[in-house]
Formats: structure tokens, C-alpha cells, sequence
């Protein structure tokens, strides 16, 4: 059962107890990402999150991982385009310790001089291996392409300029307009008395961090556009993409669905024509990102350079031939038992289902339960389908990224 409490300084709390487990996670949402940046502090979300685990008034960044290291829990973090996520995951027996390691960097880390000043060296070799890996730099070549304008099309993680220019000061002004309570959700799930656990929060909590209204730039009019990033490398990487739908959109689900049966399994369309069939790709793959005002729907393959052209013919074959023909009853019912399975396989793990109510509450303002989930998934029709198909296979609507170690005439490649 999944209970829901909001402190009288904001912070929400929801909880989830499962009683047969042995362990609990226990996360800190807060809406701050990337999308609430701009061009001049981009990636200061993620540098934050980075800052949490360097000291607060009582604890060195040596005593953070100690404490949890010492009681044999996992503690981490996560920046998104619209959220941050710090996590900690123990046994049952330590839900006190770990909760209160996480209010602690909270509400007193300290964000010393010195410790931004080596911090920056970090996240800046941390570009460099994103840098050093083509298929995540095509994946936010598309981003940046689809969303041309708006920080949803920025990197989460910022760039050389942009980190080397915070100062103290604009890190504490951004985490005092971002970080406010109102925009925080507490989320656990596992075994944990709820009661004890309601009133260590309460002694836990510190004094406001402000309170604000998230203000997002509206998402700009879409063009298909392309680019081609060169690199010596020695696969060729391409990523082929239109709008997708919003988080809490009437065709969430479909897309899902539609998504799986082009490229989400080893069944399916585009792994078996490209690389069962033709033996062009190791990894090939359709997927898709949603956000609270929109989203996206995108193939991606990596290739010899020499096979660029046919697999790039292939992938548009495919979803000219899903424009045409539709999906068969088979491949519906299919693609809704995979996502079943998927997503009631994840429940057994406490720290997907902390993930799962602490996002959705804090981006959504609410949770879905397991079988409305499930519900939402069977409700699914053929109607509902052909009607997402017309939205994404315009292959005219189509943005795309390569990086490959040659020119490419994407525009040409694509368009035909």
C-alpha cells in the first residue's frame, strides 16, 4: 500500500512498505535538472549533485561513504533533464542511519571553496569520457536537435565552459531557487515502520530552503534538422528521431508498446531485419524518452561506416513499412505481455519501486499503482495504435545524428 504525507514545511513523503523484504530504499527527490538551467550555468544541476557527497558541517566526504559502507548499504545519485535523485539503499535494520546521512547532505552540505575548485576538475574528465563514448554523444545530438532551443535540448551534464565558470555563489543562488521544499519528495520503499520513520524525518528537517514556482520556457515549434559530427572512430553511429509524447499523455503507454515492437527485443522488427537479417549491426534499437511537456521517439544503430547508407535505408524502410501496413494482432499482444513482464519484473527490486513513486510523485503530482499500470497497458487498442503510428512515422518530421569518422549527407540520406 503506498501512503502519502506532506511535512508543514513542504516536502512531500511517500512510502510503500513491503513487508516480505529485507532491505528499504530511501531517496531524495528534488526538482532540479537541466531543463530549469540556462545556457550560462548549464550543468550546474549535476555539479550539485556531485557537491552533496563532498561534506556537510559534520561529516567529511569520507565519513558519507564510510557511515553507509560501514552498515553495507549503496549510496548514489542521479541528475535528469527535470530532477535530481539522492539514494540510499540498506538493510532494514539501518533505515535510520541511512535517512539520516541523506538529510544531513541535504540540508548541511557546506560547498567548500576547495572542494568546488577539485570538483570541476572531476565532472570536466567526466565530459571527456562522454566525449570518449559516440553512441551517448549521438543520443544527445538528437536531444539537442529535436529540442533546438530549449534546455531540454542542453546535456545534463554541462560542458568545459559552463563548469569552469560556477563560483560559490551561483551554486548556492541556484540551490536556493531550486532547491526549495515545496519541490522536494521523499520516497521509500521496502520494510520500514512508517511511524518511526515519520517522526525521525520531522527531527531531521532543517529550516526552508525557500519556496518558487518552477518557471520552464515553452517548447519552441519543431523543424527536422541534422547533424554530423566527425570523430576517428570505428563504428559509424546514427540516431534517427521525431517528437514523442508527453510523461502523462493518453498514448504513453501505446508508444511504449509501438516502440518495443519496432526495436525493443530481440523479436523485433528492426533487430531481426538489421541484425538477424542482414548481420549490419551488433546493437540496434528503438526507444523512448518522456518528460513532463514532451517527448521523443528514436532509432538508433552503430555500424561499419561502409554499411551507414544501408542501415540508415533500412531503418527508414522500416518505418515507412509501419506507416503502411500497421502491426499485426500478434505483435500487439506481444509487445503488451513484454512491457507487463518488464515492468512487474522490476517490482521485485525495492530501489525500482523507491524510483518508481518518488518520480512520478514529484513530476506528476501523482502515483500509479501496480495495476493501474497493468490496466493502463490492456487497455491498449489497435485504434489507439494506428493513431500513434500517423503521429511518429512521418518520416518528413524526422531530425538525425551521426558521428562518424567521414561526411555524411544525412539530409539527403534520410529525406531521399
Amino acid at each position: 500500500m503506498i501512503v502519502q504525507k506532506r511535512f508543514n514545511n513542504g516536502i512531500e513523503l511517500i512510502m510503500e512498505k513491503i513487508p516480505y523484504a529485507r532491505s528499504v530504499a530511501f531517496g531524495i527527490w528534488v526538482k532540479a535538472g537541466s531543463i530549469y538551467e540556462n545556457a550560462e550555468n548549464n550543468g550546474i544541476s549535476h555539479f550539485i549533485e556531485h557537491m552533496l557527497f563532498k561534506g556537510t558541517k559534520k561529516r567529511s566526504a569520507k565519513d558519507i561513504a564510510g557511515e553507509i559502507d560501514k552498515i553495507g548499504g549503496q549510496i548514489n545519485a542521479f541528475t535528469g533533464k527535470e530532477s535530481t535523485c539522492y539514494y540510499v539503499k540498506v538493510l532494514d535494520t539501518h533505515i535510520n542511519k541511512a535517512a539520516d546521512v541523506l538529510m544531513d547532505m541535504l540540508f548541511h552540505s557546506v560547498f567548500d571553496e576547495g572542494e568546488i575548485k577539485k570538483e570541476k576538475t572531476v565532472v570536466c574528465e567526466e565530459v571527456n569520457m562522454y566525449d570518449d563514448s559516440p553512441e551517448d554523444t549521438v543520443h544527445d545530438m538528437i536531444s539537442n536537435l529535436i529540442f533546438d532551443g530549449h534546455p531540454l535540448g542542453r546535456p545534463i551534464i554541462g560542458n568545459h565552459d559552463t563548469i569552469l565558470n560556477y563560483s560559490r555563489d551561483s551554486i548556492l543562488d541556484y540551490l536556493s531557487k531550486n532547491y526549495a521544499l515545496d519541490q522536494i519528495v521523499i520516497s521509500v520503499a521496502g520494510n520500514f515502520d512508517e511511524w518511526e520513520l515519520i517522526k525521525m524525518l520531522k527531527e531531521k528537517m532543517a529550516g526552508p530552503l525557500g519556496k518558487r514556482e518552477k518557471e520552464v520556457p515553452q517548447i519552441p515549434s519543431y523543424e527536422s534538422s541534422f547533424k554530423v559530427k566527425n570523430k576517428e572512430i570505428e563504428q559509424a553511429h546514427i540516431c534517427i528521431g521525431t517528437k514523442g509524447v508527453p510523461l502523462d499523455h493518453k498514448n504513453y503507454y501505446t508508444l511504449s508498446i509501438l516502440s518495443n515492437i519496432m526495436g525493443g527485443s530481440m523479436s523485433s522488427r528492426l533487430f531481426q531485419k538489421i541484425r538477424e537479417e542482414r548481420g549490419l549491426a551488433y546493437s540496434v534499437y528503438s526507444y523512448t524518452t518522456s518528460y513532463v511537456q514532451d517527448g521523443v521517439f528514436a532509432v538508433y544503430a552503430g555500424v561499419n561506416p561502409s554499411h551507414l547508407e544501408e542501415a540508415v535505408k533500412l531503418m527508414i524502410e522500416e518505418i515507412n513499412l509501419l506507416r503502411q501496413k500497421g502491426v499485426t494482432d500478434e505483435e500487439l499482444n506481444m509487445a503488451k505481455e513484454q512491457l507487463k513482464g518488464s515492468y512487474i519484473l522490476n517490482l521485485d527490486s525495492v530501489s525500482s519501486r523507491m524510483a518508481s513513486i518518488g518520480k512520478s510523485q514529484l513530476l506528476l503530482g501523482k502515483v500509479y499503482t501496480p495495476d493501474e499500470v497493468i490496466q493502463n497497458i490492456n487497455r491498449v487498442t489497435m485504434e489507439n495504435v494506428n493513431e500513434v503510428i500517423q503521429r511518429v512515422t512521418d518520416i518528413n518530421q524526422y531530425s538525425g545524428a551521426v558521428v562518424n569518422r567521414e561526411d555524411v549527407k544525412l539530409r539527403e540520406l534520410i529525406k531521399g
